[in-house]
């Protein structure tokens, strides 16, 4: 039998299997196909101060192995989330990490304020990659020292775990990392989408209003295996891994490189089911191989 249990810090998960924020609703929608209580973690959809209607125009197209979206965060806001949506988490027993994800540093701060509060609330994951509107849309992720900044902050007003979410768009994602966690972190999620661009030729204009849209999916999973490896080698932070994970292969290659969990997400628009089949087929491949413990796989590869 396979110790299941990984940790991220103080958090601990019965597994290391995760859904990403923004693919699984706030939970309710995915509970329809499995049962969340089985999860590692269930991430909440990125949750603001007020509710958000997102982005105008077109939001998401099907790429080559991958898939772009220009959501604009859409949300019901955190007062509609803690009365309408929380209470039916509580009820799956299921461990619920926060998305905050707001525009300014003050609004993130009273965003971690509040979750920190919330009866059936695990973690919060700090959502670095949206732009910062007081700071001329320079996202905070990209620039260690405005990570450092929010970071330390937010750590000042929460008591829970906090997790923060990188942006592969940084020119430095090592950087970031230990900015992360040198302001307090307990673990760093790897990645947020890349920037990326489709041009719709009949129109001769891009596809989406805001130009650039976030790339998702099997398409950056080599590139961001790549970061997870970085961080691992040089920051010690646990780390959740986050990028084109579609099978227990992807998963485990992702713990090997040092991701102490990881997070399924464009997959579950494709198989809702798909993050249990990840977790049975990672377990398959512990009792095959006689590894006791699934937090042996963690780094391993580096030895």
């Amino acid at each position: 039998m396979t110790e299941t249990n990984v940790q991220l810090g103080s958090l601990s998960l019965q597994n290391p299997v995760t859904v990403a924020s923004g693919t699984a609703g706030y939970g309710e929608e995915l509970s329809k196909y499995i049962d969340i209580s089985r999860l590692g973690a269930l991430v909440t959809k990125g949750l603001s101060l007020e509710p958000r209607l997102g982005n105008t125009g077109n939001r998401i197209i099907e790429t080559p192995s991958g898939v772009m979206n220009s959501i604009g965060l859409e949300n019901v806001g955190i007062r509609k989330f803690l009365s309408e949506k929380l209470p039916f988490l509580r009820k799956t027993s299921a461990v619920v990490i926060a998305n905050a994800a707001g525009h300014s540093i003050e609004e993130n701060i009273e965003l971690c304020r509040i979750l920190s509060d919330a009866e059936g609330i695990s973690a919060i994951e700090l959502n670095v990659s949206c732009p910062n509107v007081k700071e001329g849309g320079i996202a905070f992720g990209k620039d260690p020292v405005m990570l450092a900044n929010l970071t330390a902050q937010a750590r000042g007003v929460t008591d829970i775990p906090l997790i923060v979410k990188l942006s592969p768009n940084a020119p430095d994602i090592v950087a970031c990392a230990r900015a992360a966690k040198e302001s307090g972190a307990d673990a760093v999620s790897a990645m947020n989408t890349f920037l990326g661009c489709k041009i719709d030729i009949d129109k001769k204009k891009p596809y989406f209003n805001n130009i650039f849209a976030g790339l998702s999916g099997p398409a950056i999973r080599p590139i961001v295996l790549r970061m997870v490896w970085e961080i691992y080698g040089n920051v010690d932070i646990p780390i959740i891994g986050i990028g084109g994970i579609q099978t227990a292969q992807d998963a485990i290659e992702f713990m090997m490189a040092g991701a102490s969990a990881i997070s399924v997400g464009a997959a579950n628009m494709v198989d809702p089911c798909v993050s249990i089949e990840i977790l049975e087929g990672i377990i398959a491949f512990c009792s095959s191989h006689g590894i006791h413990r699934m937090s042996d796989l963690i780094g391993c590869a580096h030895k």
